[in-house]
């Protein structure tokens, strides 16, 4: 309920205060002026308040007389609202029937009598009131007398004579009206004649009226003669009269069939504009049509006024959709628009059409300027709407206006209310724009002419509002009309029909037929080639060269569509398994880098929108500024990239464009810079870095989330490549005076911008090299000199000018104590320097130069060619030869600069306050780390720079040390890269093993580039002190094996890697170990053991993880096509003692001596642990041979002294020795395969520790008699280890064959066997330790030994022992001839092969139970191996051909084999004999053997032995035999 105007606290205190308050608001009321009708209805609304408390008795009627009295003087009409409240409360108070109130109500009208006039009462009160108050007598005698009155008002007629009753008047009126007008006849004349005819003939007013509008309509060209006519024969009727007429006339015409003469619109619309009639009286006599027909009228007399009024009162667009009635507005604004278009639209060399100007004066206003084209055109355009097609020269003129006016608005000089004004301009022009011409634009069939003009217009606005524009008419404009509405599914039909049809084979057809179709429906057809692009890549092409028949409004609007595509809300941005970046994200960022890089498409609007989801925190969209930047500028960022390409990328930038990318640059050359000027003209250059450098971490901690790693890693790798390559484009493309004026200092990147320091430090790179060369070539011009050392001496002051800044800069970005041990300027000067500065790719400039030599004489020999295109083609060739020799030339000058500088500033490098490890440290946080993984040039610029610290023999750093530290464990760096940094830290690995294996390869490379350098210094030391002791240097011998152990710690972390599970772990490490290839596994043993653990992530990933299957296989396959250049371990590194021992030194002058000195003692633990575990082979070799020399007696006594001393080692060693194993063991591999082969190892080790129990006397005796066990050998012609060798390369095919094709059976057999040679023939090696920590090495060089090796010298033992105690025979006697022993052999191994492949199928069920079990078997194998191999052997020795057996032959077959044995031949009872008793001993004390151990034991020994056993159980047959 509204709140009263008139508060009871005024009546109450009416004389004190609420008379006042109501006279004030009265006067307030009255002098509101702006708003009459509130006032009006306010002043009612206060007086009936103040007259319903008299009524209700609050307030005196006198009062309230007295106050309304006074009011009179603010308003006149103050007597006629006062009436109008009486004649409201007079009905309410007849209704009451409380009396009281009426008589209040009577007196207070009688009060105000004196001021309200008795004629207004009585018009508007009821008489019986009048007849209380007095002012009539009877009420009922003045209800009869106002009925009488208005009857005869109203409803009499006169009498007039009709048109059939008084022929000759009407004739005459005829006459008198069709009468020659032309000479001095006016209409006052014709008028009065009028009069007379009317008066004499008694003629009826409203047909005369009809009579001259009719004759009006015949005589059009008359208008101001009826006009005036008519406006003068008004003052004889009334107003409406005229309007009667008319509307009878109009409704003469509605019958169905008939048509209203177009002369009644005409008449109307002449009457309506000279206001001789109301338009809302005339509009409800014509019908709908009709209405069309008289606004059709008044457009084309130029009443805009009338014509308007009729159009707002229908719906949108609805007039205008009639052609007649838009050709007649066109016409309308044709004739308003002359003026100014002649003025400032009109181009110079069209010729001027004259226009039909409006001779009523009545018409619109010709415009002469914007202001008056606003108020007076823009209305008449937004009725027009999307009818303006109809009229393609209207749209013309309007576009080219509104091209001047752009260009008025652009330019500088108003002042504040003209550039106000303007601003409201603009603002119409763009509605304008959206309401009428884009949509008169889509309704136009086909015209490229209207579309160039139009973005003539557009291409002035800035892309913010164009693209408004653009999603107006995309997303609402089509839904505003019913027109409109039909084009967008006719659109949508043909582009279908079009792209069904598209292939590379007929773009040409379908291109025009896209451009065609994209004239006027853009948007439409877009956004369908989108969807379709999106949802089928192969489109791209097809699609890309389909679009060369656009205008340039519709590139622009293709731009619009694929921001607004990218930008769609609904679609995901990931795939469904959360792993991926969806594929039609894509395949719409491929279409966008082609596209763009096609056509001449504005880019501000697509990088502003990367930028913008940076700035929300959202990098999947930097795959189009990736694939954007790759296309138009060439620059790709990919981790394939091949060593050629990697070669020059560190030279020239003509280089890099002929070498260094997958495309060519040069013809991207305008591509790139429309990308430059986009990024300049808007200032996203510097922003997009920064976004981006920022964004990098923000990919884990915002966007990681709940999504998974392998997806938040291809994110980071994104936007890190992204920002490679965008740093690159910049710094290649950009002048030095762009570049220096948007980059800022380092400090300030990464304080205030808070940008990594890589990211910062790449982005400044290319500044300090512009500082460089501008200072250095300032210095030249200053001092001519030619001599090549004031060139470097200018250089050198040069580089100090402008990094010394950059030397204060950057010690705000760490802490102090990191610059105790490294210096500034070593800091910077590593962040500042490239590959560019280091070295000269002098190959990859001869390779891009002999390229152009052959081109050249292709172009030679090239018929076909035209001779022009030839001298051309050959010049251009020239040209780049002579570029690229300048350029090879101009760096060769740069690098010895760079290199004199280096070589100057070395000794202010590393510091070294607190240790040279700490300095290491700092060097691989701070420096190597975070730029080895940065880029692929990166990689090798890190590695390079590395050697060239030594190179230049840097005090207080220690190569050595950089090595070690980089090769040592790697296990935690590799686990925390991504996909793409994995590759480049394998690449930097790489570079690195590259020189090392140099170093390793040649003792005279050694000695030449590190002998007498400091780095390479074992005794670490005071600061400062890198002295030239040649005893404190690491000999060439010990190098070796310092190699030997970084790839043994390769091969350590590597199997850890692939033996964790984690999905990053082993991507990551099959990634670096792919890089690695090259120079890392060189070790037999190694490579087997990856081998095997690559194996397994095969099998177990195949289905699992299809993408670590297919890197395993891939890896797989090349380290197979390595192992052929593989060699064994002694070969790697000589296990002759050194001429000196490598002892760890002691520690001299405290802590600056730390560094190195565990890198010695390991070394040192190298040498030694090859050295006594090769000692332990011979001796339980030659032990062997000792006791097969000696009587069978005394044999048999040996051997069982051996195994009680086997037996009581197995129990005192047994905790100790297994634990400690089984964890080196796992090292290379966990798997229940290789199992066996540790517990082997193990048995060999205690075997070895019960050999060395033996007093030196009983060594030296065993030696002796190894010596004369030598020559008889030699005497009889025994078979020697080199003949088995041979033997064993005879069987090797067909062995081959047999083994499974699990990856652990395919080991390298010839590696094997040259490895067991080895170590049989090295010498004994001897280092000074304690015997503690000789278990501990023997234990480790176990674990990374090839478990074949050590297998192999076992059963030789082991058989040979067997051997001479089960036989006391003479052993002169000759071996069997070759070709049965080679008829033997083949008999043997197809059974063998028969039995191995029964013996797979087994394993698979027992695979899961072996690993259950293998914790409990594995401390039972070592003391019961020996056994079951004796067992084993001793079934083989009753063949009568000394037939050999397969190791893989079960239990089960080997009985059998002794029953057919037995049945051959009676005389080998007694052997058979000694052979049951042999077995039943050894099956007796292996009882707590479970019977699937010995299963286990015997499938593993049967895989890796299966050669040397049956050899050596050949051999033992042979002697037998004999």
């Amino acid at each position: 309920m509204a709140a009263a105007m008139v508060p009871s606290e005024w009546i109450t205190n009416w004389e004190k205060s609420g008379k006042n308050e109501f006279l004030k608001l009265c006067r307030v009321l009255s002098e509101n002026k702006g708003h009459e009708n509130m006032t009006f209805r306010d002043i009612q609304q206060a007086f009936y308040e103040l007259s319903c408390h008299v009524v209700q008795g609050n307030l005196k009627h006198d009062q309230a007389a007295n106050v309304l009295s006074d009011i009179i003087e603010f308003r006149d009409d103050v007597p006629s609202i006062l009436a109008d409240v009486f004649c409201i409360l007079d009905i309410e108070t007849g209704c009451l029937e409380e009396k009281g109130k009426r008589d209040h109500f009577i007196q207070l009208v009688l009060a105000c009598l004196y001021f309200v006039s008795e004629t207004t009462l009585k018009e508007r009160l009821e008489p019986e009131t009048l007849e209380s108050l007095g002012l009539i007598k009877q009420s009922q005698q003045f209800i009869q007398k106002s009925v009488k009155i208005k009857t005869k008002l109203f409803y009499k007629q006169q009498k007039f004579n009709l048109l059939r009753e008084e022929n000759e008047g009407y004739a005459k009126l005829i006459a008198e009206l069709g009468q020659d007008l032309s000479g001095h006849i006016t209409s006052d004349l014709i008028l009065e004649n009028i009069k007379s005819l009317i008066g004499c003939f008694n003629l009826d007013p409203n047909r005369v009226l009809d009579i001259i509008l009719e004759v009006y309509e015949c005589r059009p060209e008359y208008d101001e003669f009826f006009v005036s006519l008519i406006q003068s024969y008004m003052y004889l009727c009334e107003p409406e009269t005229l309007c009667h007429i008319l509307g009878f006339r109009f409704k003469f015409y509605q019958d169905p069939n008939g048509e209203t003469p177009s002369s009644l619109y005409r008449v109307a619309a002449v009457l309506l504009q000279h206001n001789l009639t109301d338009l809302e009286d005339l509009y409800v006599h014509p019908h709908d049509n009709q209405k069309l027909g008289l606004l059709e009228a008044l457009l084309k007399i130029g009443d805009w006024q009338h014509a308007e009024n009729i159009m707002d009162q229908m719906p949108l667009f609805y007039a205008t959709t009639q052609k007649a009635i838009a050709f007649a507005l066109c016409q309308l604004i044709h004739v308003t628009i002359e003026p100014i278009y002649r003025r400032l639209g009109i181009p110079l060399a069209a010729k001027k059409k004259s226009i039909v100007f409006f001779e009523n004066k009545r018409a619109p206003k010709q415009v002469e300027n914007f202001e008056d084209l606003r108020e007076q055109v823009f209305s008449m355009l937004s009725h027009l709407g999307p009818n303006l097609s109809h009229d393609a020269i209207l749209f013309a003129k309007v576009v080219r206006l509104g091209k001047a006016f752009m260009k008025e608005f652009q330019s500088d000089g108003s002042n504040e209310e003209d550039k106000e004004k303007m601003e409201i301009l603009f603002s119409c022009l763009l509605s304008i724009t959206d309401q009428v011409l884009l949509p008169s634009l889509t309704l136009m069939d086909c015209n490229a002419c209207m579309s160039e003009e139009l973005w003539g217009m557009f291409k002035t606005f800035p892309y913010q509002y164009r693209y408004r524009l653009y999603g107006q008419w995309k997303n609402e404009t089509y839904n505003s009309h019913p027109h409109l509405i039909k084009a967008k599914a006719q659109t949508i039909d043909r582009a279908k029909y079009i792209m069904k049809r598209l292939t590379k084979e007929n773009v040409k057809p379908s291109g025009r037929q896209i451009g065609k179709l994209s004239h006027s429906n853009p948007t439409i057809l877009f956004d369908y080639i989108l969807s379709q692009v999106q949802k089928y890549d192969n489109l791209i092409t097809p699609v890309v060269d389909a679009l060369k028949y656009l205008t340039s409004l519709n590139y622009d609007v293709l731009a619009y569509c694929i921001i607004e595509a990218l930008a769609n809300p609904e679609k995901e941005r990931m795939k469904h398994n959360d792993t991926n970046i969806s594929s039609w994200l894509q395949s719409l960022a491929c279409f966008c880098g082609a596209v763009f890089r096609k056509y001449p498409i504005e880019l501000a609007g697509l990088l502003q929108y990367v930028a913008n989801q940076l700035k929300a925190g959202k990098s999947f969209d930097l795959l189009i500024l990736k694939e954007v930047v790759q296309k138009m500028a060439g620059i790709e960022i990919t981790e394939e990239i091949t060593v050629e390409q990697l070669e020059a990328m560190t030279g020239g930038e003509q280089l890099k464009a002929e070498g260094g990318y997958f495309g060519q640059i040069r013809n991207t050359k305008k591509s790139s810079q429309r990308l430059k000027d986009a990024l300049l003209d808007h200032d996203l250059a510097l922003p997009l870095c920064l976004l981006m450098a920022q964004q990098r971490n923000g990919v884990i901690f915002q966007e990681g989330g709940e999504k998974h790693l392998k997806l938040v890693g291809k994110l980071y790798d994104q936007c890190h490549d992204t920002l490679v390559q965008f740093g690159r484009f910049l710094a290649s493309n950009l002048s030095t005076e762009d570049y220096i004026k948007r980059v800022p200092s380092i400090d300030v990147l990464c304080n205030e911008y808070h940008t990594p320091h890589d990211a910062a430090f790449f982005l400044s790179r290319p500044m300090y090299a512009h500082h460089i060369s501008s200072k250095y070539d300032e210095l030249k011009k200053a001092e001519k000199g030619n001599k090549q050392q004031h060139k470097v001496h200018k250089y050198i002051a040069s580089c100090e000018l402008v990094m010394a800044p950059v030397h204060e800069a950057v010690i705000s970005l760490h802490v102090s104590k990191v610059w105790d041990d490294i210096s500034p300027q070593f800091y910077a000067t590593f962040w500042s320097l490239t590959m560019y500065d280091l070295a000269v790719p002098h190959n990859s400039y001869e390779r891009e130069v002999h390229k152009l030599k052959v081109q050249m004489k292709a172009i030679d020999d090239n018929q076909e060619m035209p001779l022009n295109k030839k001298k051309k083609e050959k010049e251009r060739c020239t040209a780049l030869q002579d570029k690229l020799l300048e350029e090879e030339k101009k760096q060769m000058e740069h690098v010895q600069r760079v290199l004199q500088r280096l070589k100057l500033e070395k000794d202010n490098w590393l510091l070294a306050k607190s240790t040279k490890n700490e300095t290491i440290t700092k060097f691989l946080q701070l420096c190597i780390f975070p730029r080895c993984i940065f880029s692929a040039i990166d990689a090798v610029y890190c590695s390079r720079f590395v050697e060239l610290v030594h190179q230049q023999k840097t005090p207080n750093f220690s190569t050595l040390l950089c090595y070690d530290r980089v090769f040592s464990d790697i296990i935690y760096t590799v686990a925390s890269c991504t996909e793409n940094e994995a590759s480049r830290y394998g690449r930097f690995l790489c570079y690195m093993l590259e020189t090392v294996t140099k170093w390793h390869s040649d003792r005279t490379i050694y000695e030449k580039e590190c002998g007498n350098y400091p780095g390479f210094l074992t005794i670490l030391r005071a600061t400062g002190f890198d002295g030239g002791n040649k005893a404190d240097q690491l000999d060439y011998e010990n190098f070796r094996h310092v190699v030997h152990k970084w790839h043994y710690k390769l091969t350590k972390a590597s199997v850890h890697c692939l033996e964790t599970g984690e999905y990053t772990h082993i991507r990551n490490i099959l990634i670096v170990l792919t890089k690695l290839l090259p120079w890392y596994p060189k070790v037999l043993n190694l490579g087997q053991a990856l081998e095997r653990r690559v194996h397994k992530i095969c099998q177990e990933e195949k289905d699992k993880r299809p993408d670590l299957y297919a890197l395993a296989m891939g890896y797989s396959g090349q380290l197979k096509n390595k192992k052929l250049f593989m060699v064994p371990e002694n070969e790697f590194h000589h296990k002759d003692p050194p001429s000196r021992n490598v002892v760890a030194a002691p520690i001299q002058n405290g802590a600056g001596s730390v560094g190195l000195s565990s890198l010695s003692i390991t070394a040192a633990k190298m040498e030694e642990r090859s050295t006594v575990d090769t000692e332990k082979l011979k001796e339980k070799f030659q032990g062997s041979l000792k006791v097969f020399s000696k009587t069978a007696s005394k044999m048999t006594f040996n051997s069982k002294i051996i195994k009680e001393n086997e037996k009581e080692k197995t129990g005192k060693e047994k905790k100790e020795k297994i634990p400690s194993t089984f964890a080196e063991a796992k090292l290379l591999g966990k798997d229940s395969k290789e199992k066996p082969k540790d517990d082997r190892t193990n048995k060999d080790e205690k075997t070895r520790e019960t050999k060395e129990k033996i007093p030196r006397s009983d060594k030296e005796k065993v030696k002796k008699e190894e010596k004369a066990f030598k020559d008889e050998k030699c005497k009889m012609g025994g078979v020697n280890i080199d003949t088995k060798l041979t033997v064993e390369k005879e069987r090797e095919p067909s062995r081959e064959r047999d083994i499974p094709k699990e990856n652990k059976g395919k080991e390298s057999i010839k590696g094997e066997k040259i490895a067991v040679i080895g170590f049989l023939k090295s010498p004994g090696l001897r280092l000074e330790t304690s015997e503690s920590e000789k278990e501990q090495k023997r234990r480790k060089l176990d674990a990374h030994l090839s478990q074949l090796h050590f297998s192999t010298v076992k059963d030789n033992l082991c058989e040979i022992k067997e051997s001479s105690a089960k036989h006391c025979i003479n052993y002169t006697t000759p071996t069997l001839p070759k070709s049965k022993e080679k008829e033997m052999d083949k008999k043997d191994l197809d059974k063998s092969r028969e039995r191995s492949r029964e013996r797979e199928k087994k394993d698979g069920k027992d695979r899961k139970e072996r690993k259950r079990d293998h914790s409990n078997n594995e401390r039972d194998f070592p003391q019961d191996s020996t056994k079951r191999r004796k067992e084993e052997n001793g079934t083989t020795t009753s063949s009568k051909h000394c037939r050999s057996e397969s190791p893989s032959d079960s239990p089960h077959s080997n009985e059998k084999e002794k029953e057919k044995n037995k049945s051959k031949s009676s005389g080998k009872e007694k052997g058979d004999s000694v052979k049951t008793e042999k077995i039943e001993k050894s099956s007796s004390s292996g009882k707590k053997e479970s019977r699937h151990d010995k299963e286990k034991t015997e499938k593993k020994e049967k895989r890796e032995t299966t050669g040397g056993k049956e050899e050596k159980k050949h051999h033992k047959s042979s002697d037998k035999h004999r």
